[in-house]
Formats: C-alpha cells, structure tokens, sequence
C-alpha cells in the first residue's frame, strides 16, 4: 500500500547526513513530506538529499551548526521559502561526550550543551513560533533523546544530563504548546548501529549480548518510531518519551 501519511507537510531534520537523521528524513521524504536536511557536514548534507531526490524525495540540504542562534532561525526560514510552510521539525543533531566526571572540563561540557540542549531548545522555539503565524494548523516537534538521559552510563554524565534534560523540555512545553496545536514528544534511543557505531568492531556483538531483544536498534528501529510521534495518528500524544532500546532499560547491564 502506498504511503502518503506526510503528503502536504514540510519538514526539518537537523543531523540527518547519516545514520538515524538520514534515516527518519529518507521515511519522511518517501511518505510524501518536503524535508529541509541539515548537516553540519555539507558533503554530507548534498550526498543524503541527493540520495532522496534519487529515489524520488522532495528533499533541500542546508549544511550549518544546528547549534547556532541565527543558522536556526535560518533553517526555519528557508523551509518556509523552499517549501511554503513548516509542520513538523526533529532536532535531532548532537553529539555525544565521554569523560570521567572528576577530569571533565569545561569545554566538552559546554560543546554538548550547546549543541544538546541550546540547539534544540530554540529550534523548537523558532519553529513555534512559525507554525503560531501560520494559522491553527500547528505542527509537531520531536526531540531526540537517549537512553542516559534514563540509566547511568560509565563516562557519560554530561551527555545523559542534556538528555534528561530534553525529556523534561518536553514535558514543560506541552503547558505552551497545546494551545497552538503543537505535539511536543521525545524518542530515546539505546543502542543503534549506525556508521559511527559500527566503527567499533564489536558494537553489535557486544550489544547483542546485554540487550534483551538480542540485538542493538536498526537505523529504521528509531525512524518508525519518531514518524509515529510526528504522524496524525498520534495526534492526542504529546509531553511523552518512549524508549527504543529492546529492553536494555529494564536491566541495565554496562557493556564495559
């Protein structure tokens, strides 16, 4: 059957030159939206929209720092100028931070800050505000969590708490967001094989092992699930965090 459940919407999707960024902006762009890609990358943001159009996408890359105040705004306008509106937006750009807590310094500290929490706190701002203009349509906004943002994690601390704290942004901006008829959800995946994952040569093993699903998450594990939260039929949804992570949160055990 022919998927068109995001036909007439229009879309952002920050990080998405690889990985599960690329992947929920390929689903979005198959199931009919316009998607404006970002990257910080640019080689990677024109490779990934150049692959959609291949397969029949509407897709614009905007490579730039998902993490800066006037590229965001930027986002928003040129999805507005490219494709006339916006009606759905998934901050998923960030990066990941490792150190022990006792050595950890400021600067990675305010790196993932910026980029975990700024970055998507005004994107979400930005597009609001934008969908407010356009009329009582609304929108959806998805924030991309994690699973340290639930359980502790060896040498993550700085990571897991700008996760943690995406959730509660979610949660608080249903209170502001409601009224204009924007859902505001996070996903929060676990353990993912993607190309910067599979780097290490026993990622999936490794996970396979400690998850109790008996693998990691897909690319398209995630993607499924971020469409859900974007998609008409989760329409009465909103302020919630669903974990995609087969399992691993419910016992825990370290990889380490």
């Amino acid at each position: 059957m022919e998927d068109n459940r995001f036909t007439n919407q229009v879309a952002i999707v920050t990080g998405a030159g690889q990985g599960i960024g690329f992947e929920i902006a390929r689903q979005l762009a198959s199931a009919g939206a316009a998607v404006l890609l970002n990257d910080i990358d640019e080689q990677l943001a024109k490779r990934a929209a150049g692959v959609i159009i291949m397969l029949g996408g509407k897709c614009h890359p905007l490579a730039g720092d998902a993490a800066d105040i006037n590229f965001i705004q930027q986002m928003v306008d040129e999805a507005v100028s490219k494709f006339g509106f916006l009606t759905i937006v998934i901050a998923n750009a960030g990066i990941t931070s490792y150190g022990e807590f006792l050595e950890y310094q400021p600067e990675p500290l305010q790196s993932v800050i910026n980029l975990n929490l700024f970055g998507s706190f005004f994107l979400a701002q930005k597009a609001a505000i934008q969908m407010k203009k356009q009329g009582h349509g609304g929108g959806s906004i998805l924030l991309m969590s994690s699973v340290t943002g639930h359980q502790a994690h060896k040498n993550l601390a700085a990571y897991g708490m700008t996760k943690a704290g995406l959730e509660m942004l979610a949660k608080s901006l249903v209170l502001e967001l409601s009224p204009l008829n924007i859902s505001i959800n996070a996903v929060a995946p676990g353990a993912t094989m993607t190309e910067r994952t599979l780097e290490d040569e026993n990622y999936e093993q490794t996970w396979s092992r400690i998850t109790p699903a008996g693998r990691p998450a897909t690319v398209e594990d995630i993607a499924n699930a971020v469409l859900f939260f974007v998609s008409p039929m989760s329409r009465h949804i909103t302020g919630q965090s669903l974990v995609v992570d087969g399992g691993w949160t419910a016992t825990s055990p370290s990889p380490y």
